[in-house]
């Protein structure tokens, strides 16, 4: 990878996730008192394997080349229980402070998940506070097309002696 240092800084935040999504509806009817019920035609999912990622630096729209903002380009294969591709986008900030930097991405994944092809969209939201990580990797509410229509969920990166993997914790409504 030929990025930036502080691009690589931030791409590191990628080692952390909030825990998995889940589905609830209410129904309501005319003549019943209003009752809440869980979606029962949706099934849990788990997927996970390993995948290459290609980040190459894009230039900044103004003139001013600021080196705390940045923009990067995304190209992912996917192996392992998600095979497929995905392209995308990443905006980077990086601060003064050692350990502190921020970015956010979005991506098309199109694959196969688990027997069942289309594709869907990976929305990024990462920080790093002086060395602590979070991040979160959502699924875009609607974003799933063909087999994958109605698919939510989750997905964590681990990045491990130079490789990555990873965890995806996912509902799709069964096939028809």
């Amino acid at each position: 990878m030929n990025a930036h240092p502080r691009a690589t800084a931030i791409f590191i935040i990628a080692t952390c996730v909030c825990g998995a999504i889940g589905f609830r509806t209410h129904a309501q009817t005319p003549s019943a008192p209003q009752k809440e019920t869980v979606v029962s035609n949706v099934a849990s999912g788990h997927a996970t394997g390993t995948f290459e990622v290609k980040l190459t630096p894009q230039t900044a729209e103004d003139s001013s080349q600021d080196a705390t903002l940045g923009r990067m380009s995304l190209d992912k294969q996917f192996h392992g229980d998600l095979q497929g591709s995905s392209k995308g986008q990443m905006l980077t900030a990086g601060t003064t402070v050692k350990g502190s930097a921020g970015y956010v991405a979005i991506e098309r994944v199109s694959g196969v998940l688990h027997g069942r092809s289309g594709t869907f969209i990976l929305q990024h939201t990462g920080t790093m506070t002086r060395g602590a990580l979070q991040l979160s990797i959502t699924v875009v509410p609607d974003s799933g097309t063909d087999q994958l229509a109605g698919l939510a969920g989750t997905m964590n990166i681990i990045i491990a002696e130079g490789k990555h993997s990873y965890d995806f914790a996912y509902t799709l409504p069964p096939s028809r």
